[in-house]
């Protein structure tokens, strides 16, 4: 489980396709802190970590993984904001994030305003996904590569959301433009009403 609150942004060093499967070799402040079976959110995907040198470590991405986010699209040099699994003694500083993509987004504008940014990202709606929550709502949390944010002005399948110069600075927020391809983890808490409201 992780908060949506961004440890830094790792560089990705190489990417080795295995069949369906993808392993990821990273690079970031605190590979000399991680262990082999540790879960890390990366751009939002929850990856354990399979092995380790003194300044790398690698994760597998499946089929699965892969189909569902934009960690198909990594290459050498790629910017990628990583998490490690939340500490259940400290605060929650963003929302539950369970590290669970359920689908990629498009980046439609980036605005600058005031010194803050605002993003526009579209998704493809599904009705029936809809009912089981898999919505933004006004005010609510959506998870975007990762980082805890709160919707603006959703319409059925767009939404925007308010980036502080914080954010932009130190994840890769800063490296969107348009027709950049995001993760989406839409809240949980809001796919289990929607899921026991069917069965009233």
């Amino acid at each position: 489980m992780f908060s949506g609150i961004i440890e830094e942004y790792a560089e990705v060093v190489a990417v080795v396709k295995d069949r369906e499967n993808l392993h990821i070799t990273m690079k970031c402040s605190f590979v000399n802190e991680l262990k082999i079976d540790q879960s890390v959110s990366h751009n939002g995907v929850c990856l354990t970590v399979v092995s380790k040198t003194d300044d790398t470590y690698t994760v597998t991405a499946m089929k699965e993984t892969i189909d569902r986010s934009n960690i198909g699209l990594f290459k050498a040099g790629d910017k990628v904001n990583v998490e490690r699994s939340m500490m259940m003694n400290g605060r929650l500083d963003g929302h539950i994030v369970q590290g669970h993509v359920d689908q990629t987004a498009t980046c439609l504008a980036v605005e600058e305003v005031g010194g803050s940014w605002t993003y526009t990202f579209k998704y493809a709606f599904d009705k029936e996904m809809a009912k089981r929550g898999y919505i933004t709502v006004d005010k609510g949390s959506v998870t975007v590569n990762g980082v805890s944010l709160t919707v603006c002005n959703p319409t059925e399948d767009t939404f925007q959301v308010n980036i502080i110069p914080y954010t932009y600075e130190y994840t890769n927020f800063h490296t969107f433009e348009v027709g950049t391809i995001v993760n989406l983890e839409f809240d949980i808490i809001g796919k289990y009403i929607s899921r026991m409201i069917q069965y009233k």
